[in-house]
């Protein structure tokens, strides 16, 4: 990725045509929310993918009075620009965490209709995001992922012809909407932002403004610094795959030999994998992991439902059942 950011609006066209996630006949599906950042990325692939390439998803959660008045606005914005725009309405009734049931069923929305379109998935995510999620990371899970941030393109589950995007990684918040005003275009609001009801609000209310407050390049440094470790944990994951020789187990008494920091590594990968998805946690019971006997089948409950079984002297890690 790229590390510089956008100063100019051109700079974000030039920005996100360099960085390739977007190119000329590659199908993409705009997840448009009708803020500001959202926006600006469906501009941005219309002129880069071309008009032709571009379609947007809208979902209506209908948990605020303004959410119909949003979907109409991603209506008039999509037909101005000429691009297809599907609007998919959540159930009224939904169970445990609001957001994560959110995020779960805009991208179940999305990645169906992304299969059937043939398209990439493309998120308004900037740069300002990427230093929210820095922050929220490392103040809730105490780990070397929670420090990477995320990714500019990411695989779309098991899907592997077609991506997830952030095209705006390297664009500010302040950037997208410098673009909506140079080129004329109309955002709303979410007003959940302004009432701080949720960790990444109260994080993008206080906590960045004091560190902005702090140093002036704060939030570029956070950037950097998440720049620097993903390089660094490219590295780290060849030693992780050297001690696992592509296999899905590792002997008790080679992983007692390793060095704490890469024996952690090699267990939260292996967990990882049984997850299928990023098992946070794993590593810091590496010390009862180690304690497991070299004989007989012992097994151990571990968060984000992965076991871990130790048989004859072997480790190996498997969703519970």
């Amino acid at each position: 990725m790229h590390e510089e950011l956008a100063d100019e609006p051109d700079d974000v066209l030039r920005l996100v045509a360099a960085e390739g996630l977007l190119a000329p006949g590659r199908r993409v599906l705009v997840m448009l929310s009708g803020g500001r950042d959202s926006v600006c990325l469906l501009d941005v692939a219309v002129r880069v993918a071309g008009r032709g390439s571009v379609s947007a998803l809208h979902v209506n959660y209908g948990l605020r009075p303004g959410s119909d008045e949003d979907e109409r606005h991603c209506e008039r914005l999509c037909e101005r620009l000429g691009v297809e725009l599907a609007v998919k309405r959540a159930p009224a009734e939904h169970r445990g965490n609001l957001q994560a049931w959110a995020r779960q069923f805009r991208y179940r929305a999305a990645g169906d209709l992304a299969h059937a379109l043939d398209a990439d998935i493309a998120v308004g995510h900037t740069a300002t995001d990427q230093v929210e999620t820095i922050l929220y990371r490392l103040a809730s899970s105490p780990s070397r992922r929670a420090l990477l941030g995320m990714r500019a393109r990411d695989r779309l589950g098991e899907d592997r012809h077609r991506w997830l995007v952030r095209p705006l990684l390297n664009v500010t918040r302040s950037e997208t909407a410098t673009y909506c005003r140079t080129h004329g275009l109309v955002w709303r609001e979410d007003e959940t932002n302004e009432q701080e009801q949720f960790a990444r609000s109260r994080i993008r209310a206080a906590l960045v403004p004091a560190l902005r407050a702090i140093h002036p390049a704060a939030e570029r440094n956070v950037l950097a610094l998440a720049q620097i470790l993903r390089a660094e944990a490219d590295v780290l994951d060849e030693l992780v795959a050297d001690v696992l020789a592509g296999t899905a187990d590792v002997p008790l008494a080679r992983l007692r030999s390793l060095p704490p920091a890469l024996a952690r590594l090699v267990v939260q990968r292996l967990a990882d994998d049984a997850a299928g998805e990023p098992a946070p946690g794993t590593a810091r019971r590496l010390e009862e992991l180690l304690s497991l006997p070299e004989r007989g089948k012992v097994a151990i409950d571990l968060p984000h439902g992965v076991r871990a079984l130790a048989e004859e002297g072997s480790l190996r890690f498997i969703r519970q059942p």
